[in-house]
């Protein structure tokens, strides 16, 4: 069982001057999971090399059992700081594409023309993809094999546009997650802010927030047979 996570390379908060990226949990959680059932992972990210991570998710209260085990294993830690470029990662060598959110994506994995190539490929092969939080911002521009928008008529969830203002960034992120999926004519549902809440649509998986990430790559390993 091959697994790819794609992680944001951007690390600027819009203009604000604040740092972002990923989201530490959202990233540690899943990678457990999957590593604890013996997936081979592989992490990659537009630039490679050491992803940025947002600082808020390392202060004291982001900090998860996951987290903590990320920080004694030197391993995964070694991993994380030399991810493959995306570019030069073929899909069609994992089984599932697993993207970790964190408000980085909504800048450069949306538009990033490999991380669109590369969710159409997987698709169309019939390979598992899976977004938490904030990374459903992926399925901005891919389409169909019909030419209609990925998420088309899919059931699909993603951070909510009342989380986003309870942290109080509507007004600095590019787009609202929750805004474009449905615009995408998806079919987007969600559960109460904060509390875990994965949509299961065949092969494409998604989960509300970061309380969703354990519970989205379980529901990974659920669609692998696993």
């Amino acid at each position: 069982m091959n697994i790819l996570m794609v992680l944001t390379s951007h690390s600027e908060m819009g203009d604000t001057g604040h740092k972002t990226g990923f989201w530490l949990e959202e990233f540690t959680a899943p990678y457990y999971v999957f590593k604890d059932a013996g997936a081979d992972v592989t992490l990659a990210s537009p630039e490679g090399g050491q992803p940025p991570v947002d600082p808020n998710s390392e202060a004291e209260d982001a900090l998860t059992e996951t987290t903590e085990r990320f920080k004694k294993d030197a391993e995964a830690r070694e991993a994380l700081a030399n991810t493959r470029k995306l570019i030069d990662v073929p899909v069609d060598s994992y089984d599932a594409v697993f993207f970790p959110g964190g408000h980085g994506p909504l800048w450069d994995l949306a538009e990033d023309p490999a991380t669109i190539a590369l969710i159409e490929n997987a698709v169309e092969r019939d390979i598992v993809v899976s977004a938490v939080c904030h990374a459903p911002a992926v399925f901005k521009h891919p389409r169909s094999n019909t030419g209609q928008p990925l998420v088309s008529g899919r059931k699909v969830t993603g951070f909510t546009n009342t989380e986003e203002e309870a942290v109080q960034l509507t007004d600095v992120v590019p787009f609202l997650v929750e805004d474009m999926l449905k615009e995408n004519g998806a079919h987007y549902s969600r559960g109460d802010d904060w509390a875990s809440y994965v949509v299961v649509d065949g092969k494409l998986i998604t989960g509300q927030n970061p309380p969703s990430s354990a519970a989205t790559a379980e529901a990974v390993l659920e669609a692998l047979g696993k």
